[in-house]
């Protein structure tokens, strides 16, 4: 294809975009009918419409992203992490609600929202690959780790937990995992872990047995999901049974586009449960193809991190990839009920706005990193 001649970068990404993409505008355009019919008298064409600008601008937000040096966002991290507190903060005291939780911030007169908590992790993200790469021979011991990596990661995770356990949760995950692929002694990673897990353990104590006390009026919300997936009646887990009725049905190749029926009953089909209606409507050869997109994703990532001969390029490619990539793993591990409901979208496939430009800015920033890559071995060519 001649548009290829046009991107820099890993092709092989930006055709899983252009794939992952189009199977939103598909399944997105079936989901919503419940949703137009409750909001827009049945006219689901704009939440197609909608969607299709949404990736439309995505994509040209990811061209702009990758045909920046990579190195530029080495120094934007520093200011973007030390302006994402005061969001963060700002978001959980004056945010826009739903669920019981302050996670969007309105930007005036656009009629917009974002949620500060996707800012927050591609910085923090970008922020970690930046320490591991220009204090590598300080990161010696704990405390050092501690002064300069873990408080930095727990103050973000903190201030998204009160709104977003999940993503709290999954950004720490990611950070530890990065710092681990930076050179972190094994040893050390193990006291952290150690750590955590004294901390989970307290946490989830005092879920259990105050949940009203929990700063940000989550704690019930967060000991019902736990008890209703522990529990485990089809009373209790309204969402995940309807999930699976969906998969089940749905069969090998699905019932086909558009004609799902699950999508009437089971709450969030558009965006935390659109796993579910894609093994519906196209069946369980389907959803292990789009596994298999995602793993294709995560391999990439992986290899424009060996390529990459300056360890930051590489640490930003492979801590932006697994972040998406568990995010996906997360959220389809939630349809066929392996986790408790979650509330994190499938990237690049839910309805959304801003979440798939930032999953865009994301791939855009690997992207560059890729084409770096590209050059190089351009140079070393015309050298030879």
């Amino acid at each position: 294809m001649k548009l290829f001649n046009y991107l820099k970068g890993d092709k092989v990404i930006w055709a899983v975009m252009f794939f992952l993409s189009l199977l939103s505008v598909l399944v997105v355009y079936s989901a919503v009918v419940t949703l137009a019919h409750k909001f827009k008298q049945g006219n689901s064409e704009y939440y197609l419409m909608r969607q299709l600008v949404i990736i439309a601008l995505g994509f040209g937000i990811a061209y702009l992203f990758h045909r920046i040096k990579y190195t530029v966002f080495s120094k934007v991290s520093q200011i973007g992490f030390v302006l994402s507190i005061p969001l963060l903060i700002y978001t959980l005291l004056k945010g826009v609600s739903a669920g019981d939780a302050s996670r969007w911030l309105e930007i005036p007169g656009l009629g917009l929202t974002i949620q500060s908590s996707e800012i927050a992790k591609l910085m923090l993200l970008i922020y970690v690959a930046r320490v591991l790469t220009i204090r590598s021979g300080e990161l010696q011991d704990l405390r050092s780790v501690g002064k300069h990596l873990l408080i930095p990661i727990g103050l973000v995770c903190m201030l998204i937990l009160p709104a977003n356990f999940s993503t709290a949760a999954l950004l720490f995950f990611n950070c530890i995992l990065l710092m681990f692929m930076g050179g972190i002694n094994i040893k050390i990673i193990l006291k952290i872990f150690g750590i955590c897990l004294l901390v989970a353990t307290i946490f989830f104590s005092w879920v259990w047995l105050a949940p009203d006390t929990i700063p940000g009026g989550r704690g019930p919300t967060w000991k019902s999901r736990i008890e209703n997936f522990s529990r485990g009646d089809s009373k209790s887990n309204y969402q995940s049974e309807q999930a699976k009725i969906a998969i089940a049905t749905g069969g090998v190749i699905g019932k086909g586009p558009g004609n799902s029926t699950q999508r009437a009953f089971l709450p969030q089909a558009s965006s935390d449960f659109i796993y579910a209606i894609i093994i519906e409507e196209y069946g369980l050869l389907s959803g292990l193809i789009l596994l298999f997109l995602y793993m294709i994703l995560l391999f990439r990532g992986i290899r424009i991190m060996r390529d990459n001969e300056k360890p930051f390029g590489g640490f930003v490619a492979i801590g932006l990839t697994f972040s998406l990539v568990f995010q996906a793993l997360v959220n389809m591990a939630v349809a066929v009920n392996l986790f408790p409901v979650t509330g994190q979208p499938l990237p690049l496939i839910s309805w959304g706005g801003t979440s798939i430009w930032f999953t865009m800015i994301a791939l855009g920033i690997i992207l560059s990193v890729s084409r770096a890559n590209e050059d190089k071995g351009e140079e070393k060519l015309e050298t030879a």
